[in-house]
């Protein structure tokens, strides 16, 4: 996570309130330091992976979808100390610099949410433009508590499938747990950097990275040919972490209905 960058001044820290919390997202970290959205991305997959607290307190999975195809992709909303987490790995000759602002935008978004007058109840009973304006309020949250909810059933579905797993499963059976077909499967393994294939090769390999962190295994086979001869097979596997992992992370799209 030491990676060397060139700082683009050209823009500023975007922080936000959501929720009564300040935070940044990966999208706009990634354009603030001048660096590839995967490689931040990376970063947090690795941190989440060494200490998973991060995922829980620190790192939010944060999908949205791209404006020009329509697709999902992954971000993470950070809060101040996820942000300083991860951007411990940014070096450069401005790095220190503009760490510093990052945490000033902090800084002022807290404040502004200090400042914040707390709602008097009864002031909000005798006054029907502010209980109107409230009880909106409420009804959006409403709402998009019911979308979320909608939105993650069939996750949930999925990660209760995955809990009666038995060991690691091939890419084509995964597809099966996860309800997808099996082509889209291996279309985002290879587009997200899960698998590859060497040239002149028929087969697919995992990425170091996602074998350290226990997402992918190889299992080896030995084939006997008829003519006696013996063939040694390598298989992409997808352990039950991995599933887990996908089922959050496969866009909706994808799901067989």
């Amino acid at each position: 996570m030491n990676d060397e960058i060139e700082m683009n001044s050209g823009r500023q820290p975007v922080v936000a309130i959501k929720n009564g919390d300040v935070l940044a997202n990966s999208r706009d970290v990634a354009s603030y330091f001048a660096k590839n959205h995967r490689d931040v991305l990376r970063d947090i997959d690795n941190l989440i992976a060494s200490e998973p607290t991060l995922g829980l307190r620190n790192f939010a999975h944060t999908p949205y979808i791209e404006a020009q195809n329509g697709q999902t992709y992954r971000s993470y909303d950070m809060d101040r100390k996820g942000f300083a987490v991860i951007a411990m790995g940014f070096t450069g000759a401005k790095a220190l610099k503009w760490k510093l602002a990052y945490i000033d935008a902090f800084d002022a978004m807290e404040a502004e949410l200090r400042a914040r007058p707390a709602i008097d109840p009864i002031q909000v009973l005798n006054d029907p433009t502010a209980m109107r304006g409230l009880l909106l309020t409420y009804s959006e949250k409403v709402l998009a508590l019911e979308a979320d909810k909608a939105a993650a059933a069939p996750k949930i579905a999925a990660l209760e499938r995955i809990a009666e797993a038995d060991g690691s499963l091939c890419i084509t059976d995964s597809a099966k747990t996860l309800q997808v077909r099996p082509t889209e499967l291996f279309k985002f393994l290879r587009h997200h950097s899960w698998i590859y294939r060497r040239p002149g090769t028929d087969h697919d390999v995992a990425y170091q990275s996602k074998l350290v962190v226990g997402l992918l295994e190889h299992k080896t086979t030995t084939v006997h040919r008829s003519d006696g001869s013996e063939k040694i097979t390598t298989q992409v596997r997808i352990t039950p972490k991995g599933l887990t992992r996908l089922a959050q992370e496969l866009p909706p799209a994808l799901r067989v209905a």
